[in-house]
């Protein structure tokens, strides 16, 4: 019988990291892939991404309905609920031997706490990272906890997840999978892209993703603010943003955006979403990603690219040297902007070495979901101190 391993996935740029894996389940004739779509995948407002899914040849075992139409934490929670209790019957129709999550969402925290109950094993990838300014942080640890297998992106994550009392034969320091993409996409030319997109590019071009800091002692709406007037100031320049995903406040900043290409028609563009292939070749295409999003941190150093990382939402991530971190001040920005054009730091761009790039994470988490066929969910706290005495 075959073993049946179930991905879910809530949004786009999740769905993108994991297609490669997805991919080497379906191919495989000892497995059966199940496929759970839910939280912004199925809204209209977020571009309903599960479209993506669908196109690239993959059938959806279960659309779980759970976005509310509030982004206030009120609203944020009771879309948790109803996430819970949604994906309960998705589970007990599918009855998966294994289920499969990315990351930190809170989506994801409600799939894998109605797992657990359930007794499923769950594979977890991108646990023990840091990003001290967004309540991720204390969603991903807690997905961890609840995890029986541990895919890693680097060393020292790795090293994290067994201090959280993991057994290190359960953990596994793999690479970041978005970085298979790279290798093995072929990316789009300037002049392809463009008519992709639908955009002319000026002299210097940009990315822009602002996700709120969930944390932050400011709101979303004045942070992005300070982003939107730096930008502004810039000459000779184009942008290119993607939306902000489902989070708190996340609608604030995508009504910003709207407001700001409209009135800049000449001088900026939005996409709900832009898919693997444009948005890996528009960051290879621009001058930098500017904003606080992961791709930033994890996906721009290996296409060559320079980030202005802003804010404190990626905060405590390992980082390559082509990454530029200010606060979220005008005068920081603008400085960093003023940074990326000079020669000798276009020159450091094409040496670069990206903690995140072990190669061949795919294929390394795959072999693994395959061959532990059989895991036991009552799991042993790993003693990391009573260890180490031990040797």
């Amino acid at each position: 019988m075959k073993r049946k391993i179930c991905v879910v996935t809530a949004t786009r740029a999740e769905y993108g990291l994991l297609k490669p894996l997805i991919q080497k389940i379906k191919d495989d004739d000892s497995l059966e892939l199940q496929i759970i779509a839910t939280g912004a995948h199925l809204s209209p407002e977020f571009g309903l991404t599960y479209q993506l899914i669908e196109n690239d040849g993959f059938s959806i075992s279960e659309k779980v309905e759970m976005l509310m139409s509030s982004d206030t934490p009120t609203g944020i929670v009771k879309t948790m609920g109803v996430c819970m209790i949604s994906i309960a019957d998705s589970f007990n129709r599918l009855k998966p031997d294994m289920i499969v999550v990315l990351g930190d969402r809170y989506e994801m925290l409600s799939v894998v706490s109605a797992a657990t109950i359930f007794k499923i094993p769950i594979a977890h990838l991108h646990g023990g990272e840091v990003t001290e300014g967004a309540y991720d942080d204390a969603v991903r640890h807690s997905i961890t906890k609840m995890s029986h297998l541990h895919f890693a992106s680097t060393d020292e994550y790795r090293r994290r997840i067994i201090q959280m009392g993991e057994q290190p034969e359960d953990v596994f320091h793999v690479g970041a999978i978005g970085l298979d993409n790279i290798k093995t996409l072929n990316l789009l030319n300037k002049k392809d892209l463009e008519r992709e997109l639908g955009i002319k590019f000026n002299k210097y071009n940009y990315q822009i993703t602002f996700h709120p800091e969930t944390l932050g002692n400011s709101s979303s709406q004045e942070q992005f603010q300070v982003l939107l007037n730096s930008i502004n100031k810039e000459e000779n320049s184009f942008f290119v943003f993607t939306k902000a995903n489902a989070d708190t406040d996340g609608r604030v900043i995508n009504q910003m955006i709207d407001e700001y290409v409209s009135k800049n028609p000449k001088k900026a563009k939005a996409f709900h979403s832009l898919g693997n292939l444009k948005f890996l070749s528009l960051v290879k295409h621009c001058d930098a990603i500017v904003g606080n999003s992961s791709s930033g941190i994890i996906e721009a150093p290996s296409l060559h690219t320079a980030t202005i990382n802003v804010g404190d939402r990626q905060k405590g991530r390992e980082q390559a040297n082509s990454i530029i971190n200010v606060k979220c001040l005008e005068s920081e920005i603008s400085e960093a902007f003023n940074k990326i054009k000079d020669f000798e730091f276009q020159l450091s761009l094409n040496d670069i070495d990206n903690p995140y790039d072990k190669g061949g994470a795919t294929k390394l988490i795959y072999e693994n979901i395959k061959k532990r066929n059989k895991i036991n969910t009552n799991k042993k706290f790993f003693n990391l101190e009573e260890n180490e005495r031990s040797k």
